[in-house]
This record gives C-alpha cells, sequence and structure tokens, in this order.
C-alpha cells in the first residue's frame, strides 16, 4: 500500500479553477492507478476520474467531463485533478485512491486512500 496526501482543496466561486494533488509515499507509484473519488454531505461516495499507470489512459465521470482533467507525474509521486468551471453540485470532499488495476472506477478496486481535501464551491 501507498501512503496518500491531497492538497488544493478551498472555497471558491461558481466558474473558477482549482486543481487537487495527491503525493504518494514510497517508489512503486507508478505500479498504480490512480482515481479521484468525492463525496458530498448526505450522498455516496462517487467517481471522478481514474488514470493508468503511465498517465495513457484516462477516465471520467460524465458529471465533470469536458470539465476536468486528470493527470500524473511519476517521477514526482503526484496525481492530479485540475477542475475548471466549477458548480455547487461541485462540493463535497475530494479522495484520492491507489489500486493495482491499471484504470478503474470502483472504489472496491482501490486499496489505498487518502484523507480527503474539502472543495466548496459557492453560487
Amino acid at each position: 500500500q501507498v501512503q496518500l496526501v491531497e492538497s488544493g482543496g478551498g472555497l471558491v466561486q461558481a466558474g473558477d479553477s482549482l486543481r487537487l494533488s495527491c503525493t504518494a509515499s514510497g517508489r512503486t507509484f507508478s505500479s498504480y492507478g490512480m482515481g479521484w473519488f468525492r463525496q458530498a454531505p448526505g450522498k455516496e461516495r462517487e467517481f471522478v476520474a481514474a488514470i493508468s499507470f503511465s498517465g495513457g489512459r484516462t477516465v471520467y465521470a460524465d458529471s465533470v467531463k469536458g470539465r476536468c482533467t486528470i493527470s500524473r507525474d511519476n517521477a514526482k509521486n503526484t496525481v492530479y485533478l485540475q477542475m475548471n468551471s466549477l458548480k455547487p453540485e461541485d462540493t463535497a470532499v475530494y479522495y484520492c485512491a491507489a489500486g493495482r488495476t491499471a484504470i478503474a472506477t470502483i472504489a472496491r478496486d482501490f486499496g489505498s486512500w487518502g484523507q480527503g481535501t474539502q472543495v466548496t464551491v459557492s453560487s
């Protein structure tokens, strides 16, 4: 397993942008598929985006497609989530996750999770 630490959350206005970062410990970061999930108050945790080991493949939830970009820098052990044109419904705690599957969209396929970072979008 890897240890994951997210950063970059905050309070923004609708239409603004944020970039979330997630840094992993260890020397095997490139052997993990990475993902971002989010959980709003009173709702289930939902998939946002995922990226494969080398970054060659990405997948997005329909709700963020076209507004978010996931990327990774294996030399820095870091995965990013660039979020543009933010909406109030994007308000949630955002979690970074790592798994042994090349690319996955289901939470149970990820074995390591960060502590989460709060994103709040005001209207």
